[in-house]
């Protein structure tokens, strides 16, 4: 054989074994990454299935609370896994379908966009209609910008609180004086604070720049705040933590009080399943949160996720808890799933696909993996800022 021929033949041998020796190398440890993710999805999984099942057995969700912000060593292991799992094994990233990047695109076009001034607008024009009659002369256009009153000046700093805040991802935006709290912080950028149980104070009478400053110095734990103190409140993946639907209705009304006028909620809910499915509950959220004094300015459905933006409009919550149990109306899932919940926690060491959307719905975000043809990541559906017909109602 020629020998310029027979040493091409041996690379080519070299360079198979070698990709052969890679895709071994790469399977590996895929399947190591895998099952790290599986146990560390396991603790998270297992914290909220605990804190349900202790709810249905007790009732009594403020003492079950209490229980668990003192096991603090479950805690520190669940925060250390949530940390884990959005380091190493979530996409901040996928198809444009980024919670973090949803929120900031909310908050570029509500507050330097002119969505804010458009809001105002036309909640003037509608009072106008609904109230007062026009001036001779008078066009709807001016006199609707004649009657708003309300402070409409970009602010310097955006100042936002991130509610069960992991790792305190807006901190890195300039745009933002961002403050993450959570019960038990993961790193040390986020403050101490039990959300549940923090207590209001009378709001700042101070100007903008002493309100910023106010922000960089506090210190933690963080027990108290001042209300109207942040331009925009963040629950992303937090409200499905809490087992009782009243808990998630104190976290929405501690919002309001915390939001400026005209401040915005966001709010980011699990759900891997098809916008439709779940088109009832959508609706009973919006319904329950627009009492406290929102109203909500836009809505999309990623493939894993709901996303909400509420704006405030009412200076005082002017829910009705007598004619209608608002609450309860921030119902999840798993809230009935109880028959679900006890089978998948005796079988964890297989995941059926069931299981996996319990995960899902529990807490969960894109995973940095290729989803398979059952991930439903063709279906995203990013709705417009502003709607004149909601699709959840018209859905529903």
């Amino acid at each position: 054989m020629d020998p310029g021929l027979e040493g091409n033949v041996d690379r080519e041998i070299t360079w198979g074994k070698l990709e052969k020796e890679r895709h071994w190398m790469g399977s590996q440890a895929n399947g190591v990454q895998k099952l790290e993710q599986e146990k560390l999805s396991g603790v998270v999984k297992g914290m909220h299935r605990d804190l349900r099942k202790k709810y249905r057995e007790a009732g009594d969700f403020k003492q079950i609370w209490l229980e668990h912000c003192k096991d603090e060593e479950r805690l520190c292991e669940y925060a250390v896994a949530m940390k884990a799992l959005a380091d190493n094994h979530w996409a901040k990233k996928c198809d444009g379908e980024g919670r973090i990047e949803w929120c900031l695109g909310v908050c570029q076009e509500y507050f330097f966009n002119g969505g804010k001034k458009k809001a105002i607008e036309k909640d003037a024009r509608r009072d106008a209609l609904n109230n007062q009659p026009l001036k001779h002369g008078e066009t709807l256009l001016n006199f609707s910008l004649s009657n708003i009153t309300s402070d409409e000046s970009i602010p310097s700093k955006i100042r936002l609180l991130d509610v069960g805040s992991c790792y305190n991802p807006f901190l890195m935006y300039e745009h933002f004086l961002a403050v993450g709290i959570d019960i038990v912080p993961a790193v040390e950028t986020v403050y101490k604070c039990d959300f549940l149980n923090l207590q209001m104070q009378r709001p700042l009478q101070l100007a903008p720049d002493a309100v910023d400053a106010f922000l960089k110095h506090i210190e933690s734990p963080i027990d108290s705040l001042p209300a109207e103190l942040f331009h925009v409140v963040v629950f992303s993946l937090l409200l499905s933590y809490f087992p009782s639907p009243y808990q998630r209705w104190i976290c929405c009304k501690k919002a309001h009080e915390l939001l400026t006028f005209n401040g915005l909620l966001l709010i980011i809910t699990p759900d891997s399943s098809h916008q439709n499915r779940h088109a009832a509950m959508m609706k009973s959220w919006k319904i329950a949160i627009e009492s406290l004094g929102f109203k909500r300015m836009t809505y999309s459905k990623f493939s894993h996720m709901h996303l909400m933006a509420f704006r405030k409009t009412s200076l005082k919550t002017t829910s009705d808890l007598i004619t209608r149990n608002y609450p309860d109306m921030l119902y999840i899932p798993q809230d009935f799933n109880y028959e679900t919940e006890e089978h998948t926690s005796t079988h964890g060491c297989v995941r059926s696909e069931l299981e996996d959307e319990q995960l899902a719905y529990g807490f969960t975000e894109l995973p940095d993996t290729p989803y398979d043809s059952d991930s439903g990541e063709g279906q995203n559906s990013a709705m417009p800022f502003y709607e004149f017909e909601d699709p959840i109602l018209l859905l529903s």
